[in-house]
């Protein structure tokens, strides 16, 4: 699954189409046509992993999914995976095997952008009143919660927790306040990093846990193993990093 880093760097792609107006559309995904097409795409938004693209009347919500993908200008994938194509005057936005969904406006005023990791909007106070109201919830499950830190996928998860010396099964409640302090701070400056490093193409090369088999520390041997109530994949170190509750 695309975590938030790799989706700003498909708004960057996709940039070049503010202010212009679909020609026509293309695409599986059954709706009124007429809400989007010759209509200027006005703004582009993002929270997290999902991916706004804001006209007069409505506004298209993209979702990539564990498997979803997108083109600019040129189509090279099967048109049976085509969920929604839009082509403007200077190229086209296409994009595969997604969530797409049309939103009336209105439900854009529902979302707390502060929660984006990544956002000028980001509010580290909010995501520590939320981790506050879940102290039974595990700190790997609250990393993954995208209403606390929307665009944090399982890299960024393990990686943050590394840094900060945590273990990823630790009750929230139990972590002290300076290694939470740290964890939030971690989950959106390694964010940054990674959306860095992606650009350089050489994001694995950084990576200190995630996929790891010896910890870059101490030498030992990472563990391993699925944690949580999404059984998602965690690396970390017993001896460096600390098991809370």
């Amino acid at each position: 699954m695309p975590e938030g880093p790799v989706i700003v760097l498909m708004k960057d792609a996709l940039d070049k189409f503010v202010g212009q107006k679909v020609i026509s559309t293309t695409g599986t995904v059954q709706y009124d046509h007429s809400l989007i097409v010759h209509h200027k795409l006005k703004e582009i938004k993002l929270y997290g992993k999902q991916t706004f693209l804001i006209f007069d009347q409505a506004a298209i919500r993209i979702h990539l999914l564990m498997f979803g993908s997108y083109e600019m200008d040129e189509q090279t994938k099967p048109e049976k995976n085509l969920r929604i194509g839009l082509t403007f005057k200077n190229g086209k936005a296409l994009f595969y095997t997604c969530s797409v969904k049309i939103l009336p406006l209105e439900k854009l005023d529902e979302i707390d952008w502060s929660a984006d990791v990544m956002s000028e909007d980001w509010n580290s106070k909010n995501a520590k009143n939320k981790l506050k109201q879940n102290p039974e919830m595990l700190i790997c499950d609250a990393l993954m919660d995208q209403d606390i830190f929307a665009g944090v996928g399982n890299i960024i998860k393990n990686e943050a927790l590394f840094l900060a010396g945590v273990q990823p099964e630790s009750k929230v409640g139990k972590i002290p306040a300076k290694q939470m302090n740290a964890i939030i701070k971690e989950a959106r400056d390694y964010s940054f990093d990674f959306l860095k490093w992606k650009m350089k193409d050489e994001l694995s090369r950084h990576w200190r846990a995630y996929q790891q088999k010896t910890c870059p520390k101490c030498g030992e041997k990472l563990m391993k193993k699925s944690t949580g109530k999404t059984k998602r994949t965690s690396f970390y170190c017993p001896k460096d990093q600390k098991l809370y509750g």
